[in-house]
């Protein structure tokens, strides 16, 4: 089976680097490099496609190009802002989703506009999304303003009426907004950050993957890291519980977040023989490969 992240942003070539980090976001050669290394034999590109997220806006087809100058090592993802040409509510997203799955897409994602789930142009996306069952890779935000990601309430209310109403969408949640949501009524602190200790009983995120079978969860980042890092015993029975639906990923963006540790805590949870073979294949890339038909 192979080795599959989830959830990567690359770029063709160098561009003007991020002016507090002072780097780029890491080009195709680099990734691949780090996935030489590492043992990855695949990384979904996701597009940067929203002015929320970096400073930059990235267009889908720079993202495409990317990919091209290694067509097997890289999977192709869209994005599209859903505040795209007229900032309708009314807009049609089916012609440019419908163009994009043509020349590869798997799904859309990483959506990180910052609107609210209930805001009438998401709606407009998702439901081009349903119609064309395309898995959607999401980042949850706390707040308007001072940030990027999907609005989200405490307890994820909003985004389960979406998971409800669009079945043919496959929902991948990410970022410190969705993975805080393992344990019950977290504080907004924890809800933009990285909780400590023990995970109690009563997590919105466990509900909502028992409940729908379209939710996911992207174990990418900081975020996905220490949501089981925190717990490790918990994260054995919940890795083993949701085998199904949990997706490696490493989330790199710049050149020196290349640590890997979500890679080291997994391995090591097999070869300890905390988590079977069986969950560990199918988190590491197995699930990848039927949620996106490869």
């Amino acid at each position: 089976m192979p080795v599959i992240d989830i959830h990567e942003h690359v770029i063709p070539r160098p561009l003007f680097p991020h002016p507090r980090a002072k780097q780029n976001v890491v080009t195709a050669t680099e990734l691949v490099a780090i996935m030489d290394r590492v043992g990855i034999d695949k990384m979904v590109a996701l597009p940067l496609s929203s002015p929320e997220t970096y400073h930059f806006v990235q267009s889908v087809e720079e993202v495409f190009e990317a990919c091209d100058q290694y067509p097997d090592r890289f999977i192709k993802f869209c994005d599209v802002d859903p505040r795209l040409e007229s900032n309708s509510v009314n807009y049609d997203f089916m012609p440019i989703l419908t163009y994009y799955k043509s020349l590869g897409a798997r799904g859309l994602g990483e959506a990180t506009a910052n609107l609210h789930w209930d805001d009438p142009r998401y709606q407009c996306l998702l439901r081009a999304c349903n119609e064309l069952s395309l898995p959607f890779l999401f980042h949850v935000a706390t707040q308007e303003f001072n940030t990027y990601g999907i609005i989200t309430e405490p307890g994820l209310y909003d985004l389960e009426r979406a998971v409800r109403k669009y079945p043919n969408v496959q929902f991948i949640g990410h970022s410190p907004g969705w993975w805080s949501e393992v344990a019950p009524n977290p504080s907004l602190a924890e809800r933009n950050g990285y909780p400590k200790g023990k995970v109690a009983p009563g997590g919105r995120v466990l509900e909502l993957m028992r409940r729908y079978p379209n939710m996911w969860g992207d174990l990418s980042a900081g975020s996905g890291y220490y949501a089981l890092a925190r717990d490790p015993d918990w994260a054995y029975r919940f890795i083993d519980d949701f085998q199904d639906r949990l997706l490696m990923g490493l989330d790199i963006c710049v050149p020196s977040n290349d640590k890997c540790e979500l890679l080291g805590f997994l391995r090591e949870a097999r070869e300890a023989n905390h988590i079977s073979a069986q969950a560990f294949d199918k988190v590491m890339g197995g699930n990848a490969v039927r949620l996106l038909g490869l």
